[in-house]
């Protein structure tokens, strides 16, 4: 049985923070792949589900629940585990656009930036490129609860690895 992690998204239901020219969502094959990939990782742990995804960025949301500190508030790490997320399997989309299959994207710099927390819910990051090159992508991440309050903007780098 499929879980929701990385099922498309509801037309109807578009993601907070999601703008007009948004990645598509999710194709039956992608999803499995990532599904696959996600087992056992920080990824499945934290309940996070990838809505939409494309070489220039994506949408991924998470729960609240389980991912905060012991004042109640979303843990600024999850929100930055959320952001890295995004960023990294875009890049790893740009990567094998670039270099071919077998390609691979590692994360080289994150900067995060918190306006404010949550308590409850969902988050929704919404990751968009800055850089789109053959050796690095970098990307800015905003996350915002499920009333589209802006929590987050992080930005994350990466390098673009060629097959070996």
């Amino acid at each position: 049985m499929a879980d929701q992690r990385t099922r498309p998204a509801d037309p109807a239901a578009a993601p907070v923070g999601a703008t007009e020219g948004a990645p598509a969502p999710l194709d039956a094959q992608l999803a499995a792949q990532l599904e696959a990939s996600f087992a056992g990782t920080l990824v499945e742990r934290l309940g996070m589900e990838v809505l939409s995804l494309s070489p220039s960025g994506g949408t991924m949301r998470m729960p609240v629940a389980g991912s905060t500190q012991p004042a109640g508030l979303l843990h600024g790490g999850a929100t930055i585990a959320l952001a890295e997320s995004i960023a990294s399997v875009a890049a790893l989309l740009r990567a094998r656009e670039v270099h071919g299959e077998g390609a691979q994207a590692v994360g080289t710099s994150v900067s995060a930036l918190h306006h404010r927390s949550a308590r409850e819910g969902w988050v929704t990051a919404t990751c968009t490129p800055r850089h789109l090159g053959r050796q690095v992508a970098s990307y800015l991440v905003d996350v915002h609860d499920e009333a589209g309050t802006l929590l987050s903007t992080i930005t994350v780098a990466t390098q673009l690895l060629p097959p070996r």
